[in-house]
């Protein structure tokens, strides 16, 4: 059975024959160079995880000399069937953004821990491969718990200094681990928000397919009369994912490809978190790295910056603006999507703000 094609941020969406692509703290003592551990001194190693029934794979980068304590990051990753490097078995090569994060983090003296969630890579569908629909929104926050669990026990990782970093829908569960909704977690110190889902899921789909009526409409690919009656089957569609957790099956205007029962599950439980009031709810004495990008035609500025606005005063966010970056971090300002499997650089400004923050503070506060 297939795996639930959950939503790509930005989907494409086919409206009748018509197809249409929408736009979805460590000290400097304690850093590589400073601290004796040189970005040529790390291993990644192939582990794995229980989480409830299922068997969770993953790539643990450490350092090679285990007498080497240093600061741990999870690294969660965005939507679909999206592996521990930040492949997806729906784009045609590799995208390596999650592998990059982990690159980057080592040059910097910090071990991270990226995962094949349920669905992805060598996990795989596991317990639920004959039931994909009952996937729910809990079964990825207790991978995402027990993923930082496993992290924090590691001998060379020092508990006291660990961070949660997600991208795109990883960022949700980031903040449900750094908010206490995915259950008690080792203490999190640092959170890192990577162009991340910034609206209710279903909120999300609805204003994606505005936008592509819209412009539909005024390209005169569809008509009025069509763009009304698909803007109602949508919202009939959302308000009986919310009342009642369900969806029919075959919405008409190619909307099943986003909206369908094999999802409803988890879009329905996913929905009823606003990440803009979950940022609130974020300890104040947690470091936030927040980024969005104005080149990123999957999550825009204006709705990351929902999220900026929903912590405290209090809190301490670094608010990075990247310029020319699109949704999976490369050098790309096309506002296509369709590099995203390309070999294109990363974004220097985001190495360069990362390391900026984890410097300053990846390190818990004594």
């Amino acid at each position: 059975m297939n795996h639930p094609q959950r939503l790509r941020l930005r989907a494409t969406v086919a409206f009748a024959i018509l197809v249409v692509t929408s736009s979805i703290a460590m000290t400097p003592s304690l850093r590589a160079g400073a601290s004796g551990v040189s970005s040529g001194s790390w291993v990644d190693q192939n582990v794995s995880f229980s989480s409830g029934s299922t068997t969770i794979y993953a790539t643990f980068r450490h350092p090679k000399n285990a007498a080497t304590i240093v600061p741990g990051v999870l690294l969660i990753a965005g939507s679909g069937p999206t592996d521990r490097n930040g492949n997806s078995a729906l784009e045609p090569g590799p995208v390596d953004t999650l592998k990059t994060l982990a690159d980057w983090l080592s040059d910097d003296g910090v071990a991270s821990l990226r995962y094949d969630k349920l669905g992805s890579g060598k996990t795989g569908l596991g317990p639920y491969a004959f039931d994909p629909a009952s996937i729910g929104l809990s079964v990825y926050e207790q991978e995402s718990r027990s993923a930082l669990e496993f992290l924090a026990k590691e001998k060379d990782v020092n508990d006291h200094e660990l961070g949660v970093f997600g991208h795109s829908e990883g960022a949700l569960f980031a903040l449900l681990l750094a908010t206490g909704h995915a259950g008690a977690t080792p203490p999190i110190h640092a959170l890192g928000l990577f162009e991340p889902l910034s609206l209710r899921y279903l909120d999300l789909i609805t204003d994606q397919v505005d936008a592509s009526l819209k412009a539909q409409v005024t390209s005169g690919a569809i008509t009025k009369s069509l763009a009304k009656t698909v803007k109602k089957v949508l919202n009939g569609a959302v308000s009986q994912l919310r009342s009642k957790g369900t969806v029919k099956a075959n919405l008409p205007y190619g909307l099943a490809s986003i909206l369908n029962p094999s999802d409803a599950t988890f879009l329905a439980q996913a929905d009823r978190f606003d990440p803009a009031v979950l940022a609130g709810h974020v300890a104040t004495a947690t470091r936030v790295l927040l980024t969005c990008s104005n080149d990123d035609v999957q999550v825009t500025c204006d709705e990351v910056s929902r999220v900026a606005d929903g912590f405290t005063s209090s809190s301490h966010v670094d608010f990075v603006h990247l310029k020319g970056v699109d949704h999976v971090l490369k050098v790309d300002a096309s506002l296509t999507g369709a590099n995203y499997t390309k070999k294109l650089p990363f974004s220097p400004q985001l190495k360069s703000d990362l390391r900026t923050f984890v410097a300053k503070y990846l390190e818990a506060t004594k």
